[in-house]
């Protein structure tokens, strides 16, 4: 062998697979925020604990967990103009610990790590896929998942904490990997090349459609992006319950998300009415996984739809929910959510620069596309209220942004209680800002 063929050989002999073209969408976002001197596109889920757990049964679950997924210990690499999921050299440590003994200011100790954590910046190659950290004081309790959003997506980071809080060896082994075949691909194939085109040019359209409306964009641009911070809000169990009766009330069972993303925009709306712009407009995800599917690595979502309305629809209640649940169903019924994949296989071939550009920029304006990033897990489902030893409390999920938009509206509901978490890149947002806002999201979750 010589020695261009030796050196091509040790370049690829530690390719582990290929990244599937529904994680180049969240690649090309990690880029985006990278280029403004951020983290790139990392994402946490927290549990708030009443109790300390027991850590070292914690980290013999996690060992476990590492040993049946070697994944979680793969570098993103890039490889010609393609990226692939590789092995290191050596393991990296999959658990942390971090303690105070200084009891008078726990809440802002537990904060701080968390949002130090999230923006700690690394170079991409080198960065752990995942890792988990439990931050412990004297009367608080935080067990954090923190990944890299090319590795799994918010369903599949619910996953892994499933697993971990399942006390049962068996129903552990039914955890999985996806088929090596992305589940992109898998949809793809079961279309003619005839049809690829159609469903090509069908969701080109939609965009096109999209970007005739400028989005008002609330964030402070004239500022460059200092770090991600965040601030939580967990409902009371009455409050939750009419939230979800007013939700049913207004866009029906299957469009839950929608009264959310409705709320949100009228709540920014109320923060400045005269905001340039014509439109609100956020992305949301469409899941490719089976309902059951207990496969937790490999993010398998696509996320290119958007919930759009114009700022006219706004001061009518009805009227703006009507509208959305209309593209909702106009989304469902032109199978606009299959007729992106063909997109998602095209766009998998650009440089991160073009792809992050085709998707955060009009094609008309050339002005960001989204108003705000959002995402509903929806109930969280684990196996039971117990982790390691000690009751889950409170849970709450995060993620870096863009900016613009510069802000991010997550929510899911645990134990009958609804929690909000506004992820805001600051200074381009401010706390005082933040709060404002979730009084008036409050507001109108909690309108008639």
């Amino acid at each position: 062998m010589d020695t261009a063929a030796q050196n091509m050989s040790t370049a690829t002999d530690d390719i582990i697979q290929i990244l599937n073209p529904s994680d180049c969408f969240t690649l090309a976002m990690d880029e985006e925020i990278r280029q403004e001197n951020m983290p790139g596109s990392q994402c946490g889920f927290a549990l708030e604990l009443a109790s300390a757990p027991d850590s070292t049964a914690i980290e013999q679950r996690i060992h476990e967990f590492s040993q049946r997924f070697p994944l979680v210990f793969a570098s993103l690499q890039q490889r010609g103009k393609r990226f692939f999921w590789c092995q290191r050299e050596h393991k990296h440590p999959l658990f942390h610990q971090h303690k105070t003994t200084d009891s008078s200011n726990e809440a802002e100790f537990h904060h701080q790590t968390v949002q130090q954590l999230l923006n700690h910046l690394q170079a991409r190659e080198t960065i752990p896929a995942l890792e988990f950290h439990l931050i412990q004081s004297a009367n608080k309790n935080t067990f954090l998942m923190r990944w890299i959003h090319p590795f799994c997506d918010a369903k599949g980071a619910d996953l892994i904490l499933r697993y971990l809080c399942t006390d049962d060896a068996e129903q552990r082994k039914q955890f999985d990997f996806p088929k090596l075949e992305p589940l992109v691909n898998q949809q793809l194939a079961k279309y003619r090349w005839w049809q690829k085109v159609l469903m090509f040019i069908k969701a080109k359209r939609y965009i096109s459609q999209l970007d005739t409306l400028q989005s008002i964009i609330h964030a402070d641009t004239s500022k460059a992006p200092k770090q991600l911070n965040f601030k939580t809000f967990t409902l009371s169990i009455g409050q939750t319950q009419a939230i979800n009766k007013l939700n049913r009330q207004h866009v029906g069972l299957t469009g839950g998300s929608l009264y959310y993303i409705g709320c949100f925009m009228r709540a920014l709306n109320k923060m400045n009415p005269d905001q340039a712009g014509e439109a609100y407009c956020t992305p949301y995800a469409f899941n490719l996984r089976r309902n059951k599917a207990l496969s937790p690595l490999l993010s398998n979502h696509v996320a290119p739809l958007f919930a759009q309305a114009p700022k006219s629809l706004l001061p009518d209640r009805a009227a703006l929910f009507q509208h959305l649940k209309q593209q909702n169903t106009n989304t469902i019924r032109e199978k606009l959510d299959y007729a992106f994949l063909p997109i998602m296989w095209a766009a998998s071939w650009l440089s991160l620069a073009q792809h992050g550009e085709k998707l955060r920029n009009s094609m008309r304006t050339g002005t960001d596309r989204s108003s705000f990033w959002f995402s509903d897990i929806g109930n969280v489902n684990l196996s039971n209220a117990s982790f390691f030893n000690s009751d889950i409390t409170k849970i709450y999920h995060l993620c870096q942004i863009s900016s613009p938009p510069a802000i991010a509206f997550l929510s899911c509901q645990f134990n009958q209680q609804l929690t909000l978490s506004y992820n805001f890149i600051e200074p381009l947002f401010t706390e005082e800002q933040i709060e404002a806002l979730h009084k008036n999201v409050l507001e109108e979750l909690l309108t008639e």
